[in-house]
């Protein structure tokens, strides 16, 4: 297991043939994935999430039920295990890569986040307020790289600094268990969705909400993509169907874009865009693997992709048609 190659470049390194991610290629055009041309076996329990390499997907960051995270190779030597990061006593709940790639946070049931080298290995630190983080996000902005977000089970979402390990700002207004978090707005802004039903849009840094979100017809929505264009967000919806709100046009629900045919109640399956937007893919309950027409929302492919949950999937930021998915049973699965 080669951690470095003949030149001292570490396996986090992005080989030198890999080509710019899609969103700024011209050329580049999606496609829907047809069939499976890789399997990752090695985690004993059931997958949570994934997370591919910023910007060049050539790694494979997932989070288990076993309570570890693997990091895998994507392409070339045929998809082995780089590193293997222990130190949670609970399941892994979800993950998140800096922009560089080089740490990735880990929320567990555990009641920890911890932060970690992706090269070395080496656990960083640990941060926790004594609730189970849901989910976790580092601040997409360059300048803002020490700075994370965590949702966490006792309706506050907490922003803590990597460098110091303080908590530096709390947002407490849901009335329940908070689910995701979405930067919009050139990250100037932050959505929430929550068991209670609604969304909240928050400024970075300032705990008021500025825009509260809840009809008496919504479920709740544990799962959310941001359109590459940036202008909508799709969240998965508990009554089987992805809905979608405007990011710009003070969050509205467009109603034309309502996205149907899977069953995900009770499930918090992910959901994944292609690079250029055109497609929308998520997992469901039963284990397949469905994709939209982005404009027409059109159900256009179907695929059995694992046995129970397909719980998370997400589309390689550089190659037209590959998605990677994982499930309950323990597999991560490449499609093409």
């Amino acid at each position: 297991n080669k951690l470095y190659d003949y030149q001292g470049r570490s396996f986090v390194d992005a080989p030198g043939s890999v080509k710019p991610p899609a969103a700024e290629r011209e050329d580049y055009v999606a496609f829907v994935p047809k069939r499976c041309v890789h399997t990752w076996r090695g985690h004993t329990k059931g997958v949570s999430t994934i997370k591919l390499f910023p910007r060049t997907g050539h790694l494979l960051l997932s989070a288990s039920m076993d309570c570890t995270v693997k990091i895998w190779t994507v392409e070339g030597d045929g998809g082995k295990v780089m590193r293997t990061y222990a130190g949670h006593a609970k399941s892994v709940r979800d993950i998140c890569f800096s922009n560089d790639g080089r740490k990735f946070l880990s929320a567990a049931y555990d009641r920890t986040v911890k932060l970690w080298d992706t090269e070395t290995g080496q656990f960083i630190n640990s941060f926790s307020n004594r609730a189970i983080p849901y989910c976790v996000k580092f601040n997409p902005d360059e300048d803002k790289q020490n700075e994370f977000l965590a949702g966490c089970s006792d309706k506050k979402i907490v922003q803590y600094d990597i460098r110091t390990a303080d908590l530096v700002q709390q947002y407490d207004q849901h009335l329940g268990a908070v689910n995701t978090i979405a930067f919009i707005d050139e990250n100037r802004r932050f959505v929430s969705s929550s068991d209670d039903k609604s969304l909240r849009v928050w400024e970075w840094g300032i705990p008021v909400v500025i825009k509260y979100v809840s009809e008496p017809e919504m479920h709740s929505m544990p799962a959310v993509a941001v359109h590459p264009s940036h202008k909508w967000l799709c969240y998965q919806s508990l009554d089987n169907q992805i809905v979608t709100y405007s990011s710009r046009d003070r969050m509205k629900l467009n109603n034309k874009k309502a996205f149907k045919g899977h069953l995900v109640a009770g499930y918090a399956c992910g959901l994944t865009f292609a690079p250029d937007g055109r497609f929308l893919g998520s997992g469901d309950s039963s284990g397949r693997l469905m994709f939209w027409d982005w404009k027409t929302t059109r159900l256009l492919r179907t695929l059995s992709a694992h046995q129970g949950v397909t719980i998370a999937c997400e589309w390689h930021p550089v190659e037209t048609s590959k998605v990677v998915t994982c499930g309950w049973d323990g597999l991560i699965k490449y499609w093409d």
